[in-house]
């Protein structure tokens, strides 16, 4: 039997592992991003010569602005592949490629503060391994298919083989493909400001910009926003988005967005995002207590960030903004002061859609989440979009909820994924239910989506969880999700006592004994 194929992902951790000792696992995608991104460029570089050699036009091959009309960065000889690779044995090669890196970020002002600086040099890694990694890389055809996100792919991949050092824990998990995709068809970012209050590598922006090409829209039509708390990870959304010849402003450095967001007076009109999952002590207690972004609000808890963040991206939409984000389940009831914003937000006309998503559809978690839409104006309205004009009802008084848990198909074996079908379908849903005609197009169905006006979700006490109002015809599904939580905290809070009774009688025992045990 002929021996399976690796792929480029499993060849490119293979030949970084072989770098273990000087290199921790965690900082194998650092190492490989930095060659693969000068590949790609050279790739680049090299295919837009050749046109130029081509239409005979060999006294321009060295004018930098024949190669950045383009979207091509202009590369000197040190900073191309072939040169790297002619070198690539020799002891200081290692210098030749921060030089390369220091070169091409000099030389194009997109990529200031994108690339690793003097990184190579600094690790002192064997020649004999690093060569071997320059000739895995030397093997991917970069150019091979316009659609494939390389850098995303591999930064993708190597963030899953090391998720236990990066990811858990934190809270920070990478957006799968497929549910940015989603995000995109759901709120059609085709015109206007574009902003992710945390951008990680800018997969969010380059989805965006897949969707307008390919809806036939001009991604001059929009501008892009970003911020990044992560250093490495903010250099590689710029390195992402340059590479694409995507203009961004992620702010000058990289920021902690509660407390120096560096796009204060932005109004945007769509948002996309998916922040730190249930992200605990970001704030102190006396931290941002009158931030205006709570205006009108209760300050969110300084034990969970989640309706931190949905404050924040509602003080960024614009008067027609809408924003789609990924948050825990936990956001969708319970909770004092979160229980008080949900009203609120509710009350207040923001939320239009809830989506419940499949477990297993990150590669770092196993989490089964939540797709929020917030629409600043759910009223009627008319949009003319590429030629032509949809009109949307009035749904400032209902909330649609879609169930999709028992959606996706199996990916790699142990994960999910929603195909380029399933996300249509979904769309589809939500879109017929906006338009002025639904009654023709959209119809609440059993185990999939229900439209619930106000009075029912007053009377579900302001729960967002689909599953109270989407009817399921199996009744082990059709779960009160309070009643279950408040019965789980009820059974806790008793094993809880009876844990610190037994404890007590324990401690007394070894008292009587002669034994003091101090806890």
């Amino acid at each position: 039997m002929a021996k399976k194929q690796k792929s480029m992902e499993e060849s490119l951790w293979d030949s970084a592992n072989k770098l273990r000792g000087k290199v921790e696992p965690a900082e194998y995608k650092h190492v490989v991003l930095g060659l693969t991104f000068l590949k790609f460029a050279s790739d680049k570089f090299e295919k837009r010569r050749k046109e130029l050699i081509d239409d005979g036009k060999e006294k321009y091959l060295d004018i930098v602005e024949f190669y950045t009309s383009k979207n091509v960065f202009y590369l000197q000889e040190e900073s191309r592949w072939s040169y790297l690779k002619k070198y690539a044995k020799q002891n200081d090669i290692a210098l030749k490629i921060d030089t390369a890196l220091a070169t091409v970020e000099k030389k194009n002002p997109s990529l200031r503060g994108a690339l690793p600086d003097n990184y190579y040099s600094r690790l002192d890694l064997d020649v004999s391994k690093l060569a071997a990694l320059l000739d895995t890389i030397n093997n991917i055809d970069t150019l091979k298919d316009k659609e494939q996100d390389v850098i995303g792919r591999v930064y993708e991949y190597f963030l899953r083989k090391f998720a236990l050092a990066e990811g858990k824990g934190k809270g920070e998990f990478y957006t799968p493909k497929c549910i940015v995709k989603l995000i995109t068809e759901l709120i059609e970012p085709f015109k206007g400001k574009i902003y992710d209050p945390c951008c990680g590598s800018g997969g969010m922006f380059v989805q965006s910009i897949d969707f307008i090409k390919s809806h036939h829209g001009n991604k001059k039509d929009v501008s892009i926003y970003g911020q990044e708390y992560t250093a490495t990870t903010y250099k590689l959304a710029k390195m992402n988005l340059a590479i694409r010849g995507i203009s961004a402003n992620f702010g000058n450095v990289p920021e902690n967005t509660f407390f120096r967001d560096q796009h204060k007076d932005l109004k945007a009109d769509f948002i996309m995002a998916n922040p730190p999952f249930n992200q605990k002590e970001w704030r102190a207690e006396n931290e941002l207590k009158d931030d205006p972004r709570w205006d009108g609000y209760d300050v969110p808890p300084t034990g969970n960030a989640n309706y931190g963040w949905i404050l924040h991206m509602v003080s960024k939409l614009s008067q027609n903004g809408i924003a789609g984000f990924i948050l825990s389940n936990g956001a969708l009831s319970g909770g004092n002061i979160e229980y008080n914003i949900r009203k609120k937000i509710i009350q207040n006309g923001l939320v239009e859609a809830i989506l419940v998503l499949p477990m297993k559809l990150f590669y770092t978690t196993d989490i089964s989440v939540t797709l929020w839409i917030i629409n600043k104006n759910k009223k009627a309205h008319t949009i003319e979009r590429n030629g032509k004009t949809k009109n949307y009802r009035d749904r400032e008084n209902e909330i649609l909820f879609i169930d999709l848990r028992k959606w996706g198909s199996p990916f790699e074996k142990k994960y999910t994924h929603f195909t380029d079908e399933d996300i249509q379908k979904i769309a589809k849903a939500y879109h017929n239910w906006q338009q002025v005609d639904f009654e023709k197009t959209y119809e609440n169905v059993p185990e999939f989506c229900y439209s619930a006006n106000l009075e029912e979700i007053e009377k579900k006490k302001f729960s967002l969880a689909p599953s109270r109002y989407i009817e399921f015809i199996d009744r082990d599904e059709n779960v009160d999700f309070d009643e279950k939580m408040k019965y789980l905290q009820n059974n806790f809070s008793e094993l809880l006592k009876s844990e610190e009774n037994s404890k007590q009688e324990l401690l007394k025992v070894f008292k009587e004994l002669g034994y003091e045990i101090k806890l």
